[in-house]
């Protein structure tokens, strides 16, 4: 990786976080299976009301999202840290904030891409009408790379501690919350048959936030993590 170029160096990187995580497969499917099991069982517990499943789904699919790749964030880091992965990329000559982001996007590909799939059928579980269920995919395709990289930096932070966490999900659910708020909100406004095109801007601005600086705020922690 040290004589590529920045992009062939990205696309090694990418390419090899997606072979180790098709190799241990639980990693893709355990998240996937929490998403789909945490909102198939609300109907159960709530009632099947048409009116009752529409009025809560939005928020019951994007809390089953954020749990899932909640769940799915210490993976990102804890092959590499085990076998000294990590100290390589740190010595690498290449921009550390850039590799952080092709990491961040083999595990959006990874955890965020099949629940992006797998959402319209629960859509249609539970009641969601078309415009809602369209929303709700484009939420979802805005708002899961956010929680990709806001989780990053978090996990860069923890990587180093045994039991990190408990510690992990107190530093990203706080920032979790105004995509769950922007993108379950919009995906209701849309089933009501109004303009949603406020909140598509709030997450299309936090995404670009996130972009532009999560990769170095990861790399700046995982510095001070192996330091």
């Amino acid at each position: 990786m040290s004589t590529a170029p920045l992009s062939h160096a990205y696309l090694i990187l990418f390419k090899r976080d997606l072979l180790l995580a098709f190799r241990k497969r639980a990693e893709i499917i355990n998240p996937l299976l929490f998403f789909v099991l945490v909102t198939a069982l609300f109907p159960l517990g709530i009632g099947a009301d048409p009116a009752l499943l529409r009025a809560v789904g939005p928020g019951i699919i994007w809390v089953a999202a954020l749990l899932a790749a909640l769940l799915s964030l210490e993976t990102i880091f804890r092959s590499d840290f085990e076998d000294g992965s990590l100290e390589q990329l740190l010595l690498s000559p290449h921009p550390l904030s850039v590799l952080m982001l092709a990491k961040v996007s083999a595990h959006w590909v990874i955890t965020g891409l099949p629940l992006l799939l797998v959402a319209p059928l629960l859509g249609l579980l539970l009641d969601l009408g078309a415009d809602a269920n369209a929303t709700l995919l484009l939420t979802l395709a805005l708002g899961t790379p956010v929680l990709s990289l806001i989780g990053t930096i978090g996990v860069a932070l923890t990587v180093g501690l045994r039991r990190g966490g408990m510690i992990l999900s107190l530093l990203v659910l706080p920032l979790y919350v105004p995509v769950l708020i922007f993108a379950s909100s919009a995906v209701s406004t849309a089933g009501a048959g109004l303009s949603i095109s406020a909140h598509l801007s709030l997450l299309i601005a936090l995404l670009a936030l996130a972009l532009s600086l999560s990769p170095a705020a990861t790399a700046a922690a995982l510095r001070i993590s192996l330091s």
